[in-house]
């Protein structure tokens, strides 16, 4: 299936690792140019290697989701270099794991800056160039802890559930011109999940926590980055032209399975 994307251009947001990359690279497989941010400079430049590789223009900009001013800078550079932006990936770091009694104020600040700010900056920036696209697609890299809370992960939990309300806002706002979608990532295998897998099991060998935490996923397993961003290319391209305020979840049916 040809998925309309190529000769057109994405921007990523925190793409110098896991899912963020995932996305990228799928997003250039299929022939568009990616704009992509991080505050890892090295790690941002492999992958810009990798994008071009890939025979697409890339637009690496080491810039802080937290801080306007920094998005601003790398959205319009990529608009300059490549004339055009038609997709958004709103991405981010998660918070750190932690309980309510375990997080100050300070915690909830930096996390509501992290998760919720961050995205409010990235659409506000790229919304005037997505607005001259034919086929604006805006796709938020959510959680499945919008429908079920995840253990230990308090600061994700709020503030992942705010995000989807603001996706959901948005679709309603901004269609036609512009379709707005987010996909609520299940137990796909990153760096990420390994960490907090060690985080919340010190001691214990992370190859059998994740297998004890794949037992009560129907697909008995966690999913790859791959799969991932096959879902998340699709929905930010023009074949998926009707498809607008769809959360979705990417979790081998684990939610469905926990209700």
């Amino acid at each position: 299936m040809d998925l309309g994307l190529s000769g057109r251009t994405a921007f990523v947001a925190a793409a110098s690792h896991g899912l963020g990359r995932g996305v990228a690279l799928g997003l250039a497989a299929e022939g568009c140019d990616v704009g992509l941010c991080a505050r890892d400079g090295a790690a941002l430049d492999a992958v810009a290697g990798e994008l071009r590789a890939a025979g697409v223009r890339a637009v690496p900009t080491v810039a802080d989701v937290t801080d306007a001013a920094s998005v601003h800078d790398a959205i319009q550079r990529t608009v300059e270099e490549t004339s055009r932006l038609d997709v958004l990936v709103v991405n981010s770091g998660g918070p750190p794991p932690g309980r309510f009694e375990e997080v100050g104020d300070d915690g909830w600040r930096k996390a509501y800056e992290l998760t919720l700010l961050s995205a409010v900056h990235l659409v506000r920036e790229a919304l005037p160039a997505l607005r001259r696209s034919d086929a604006a697609s805006v796709l938020f890299l959510a959680s499945t802890s919008v429908k079920q809370p995840l253990d230990n992960l308090l600061l994700s939990n709020s503030l992942r559930a705010a995000v989807n309300g603001l996706a959901k806002s948005l679709a309603k706002e901004l269609a036609p011109a512009v379709r707005v979608n987010s996909i609520l990532t299940g137990r796909i295998r990153t760096a990420r999940t390994e960490a907090l897998a060690r985080h919340n099991h010190p001691g214990a060998d992370v190859k059998d926590v994740l297998a004890g935490g794949a037992a009560d996923i129907p697909m008995q397993r966690f999913g790859s980055v791959e799969e991932f961003a096959r879902v998340a290319v699709f929905l930010s391209s023009p074949a998926a032209s009707y498809v607008t305020g769809v959360a979705l979840p990417v979790d081998g049916g684990l939610i469905q399975a926990a209700g």
